[in-house]
């Protein structure tokens, strides 16, 4: 069964027309705290998911009356918020089909391969490798975002503080969080990479979800770190964005590995 998620839904949001410049929140504000409307919130939760690779191009979504049912929102807020994918060519529409994914022009050249991890020597390679890419990846996206990337990381962002209150990690949102930055680099060659690594960054993300659900949970300052990555994006400090996700891959390495790295000589 769909997993529920429950937002506030209120009259108001259903008739309201939709103005995309209401919508968004502004970059100069720090909207944390500030619960965006409905049509935006599932906009947001829709597009996390497709950013994380949880309907592939061509997939057909649920349909409103699934999604509604999911969201606890009525069909028109649904109707809306797919309306906002299919103008920003994420969805297409086939009359009497439904709505489909659409691929994107980086995500439909073949993608790099990487050898499977078979080793924890592996998961440690894996973690070099994304902080040798991963800062450059926000601090590009810092420089370069748009509306439609910065909506995508904030939605990523959504589902990992829900998570996070109710003591849970969720490798999926942190994927997309991560994937979300590399997309608004605007650069398919981080893209590719990214999802290229899906599979090996999951691996490490599970060890480091199991070391943050421990006695001393670290999950509060995990999301700490995500926030401080999104704020350094979404105010363009882009120097300051490349700082923070190096201390934010250290840190997940570091838990995991309880500060004893490999030695990886010849």
């Amino acid at each position: 069964m769909a997993e529920q998620e429950a937002f506030e839904d209120n009259s108001a949001d259903i008739v309201v027309a939709h103005d995309p410049a209401a919508n968004e929140a502004d970059p100069a504000e720090g909207g944390r705290g500030h619960k965006p409307p409905l049509v935006l919130r599932v906009y947001q939760r829709l597009l996390a998911q497709i950013s994380a690779g949880e309907y592939q191009p061509d997939q057909k979504l649920p349909g409103e009356y699934e999604l509604a049912d999911r969201f606890l929102v009525s069909r028109p807020v649904v109707r809306e918020a797919l309306g906002r994918l299919r103008e920003e060519g994420l969805i297409y529409s086939r009359r009497g089909a439904g709505s489909f994914v659409k691929a994107r022009p980086a995500e439909s050249r073949a993608l790099v391969g990487y050898a499977p991890v078979e080793t924890i020597a592996d998961i440690q390679r894996c973690y070099e490798f994304r902080l040798s890419i991963e800062p450059d990846h926000a601090y590009h996206a810092a420089r370069r975002w748009n509306g439609p990337a910065l909506d995508a990381i904030t939605a990523a962002l959504d589902l990992l503080r829900d998570a996070t209150q109710a003591h849970r990690h969720r490798e999926d949102a942190d994927f997309a969080f991560h994937l979300a930055i590399a997309k608004a680099s605007n650069n398919h060659y981080y893209i590719s990479s990214m999802q290229a690594l899906k599979d090996h960054i999951a691996v490490g993300m599970k060890f480091h979800g199991t070391s943050l659900l421990g006695p001393r949970s670290g999950l509060t300052d995990v999301l700490e770190g995500h926030e401080a990555i999104y704020d350094a994006i979404r105010r363009r400090d882009a120097e300051k964005a490349k700082a923070v996700m190096r201390r934010h891959l250290e840190g997940s390495r570091d838990r995991v590995f309880e500060g004893k790295m490999l030695d990886l000589a010849l």
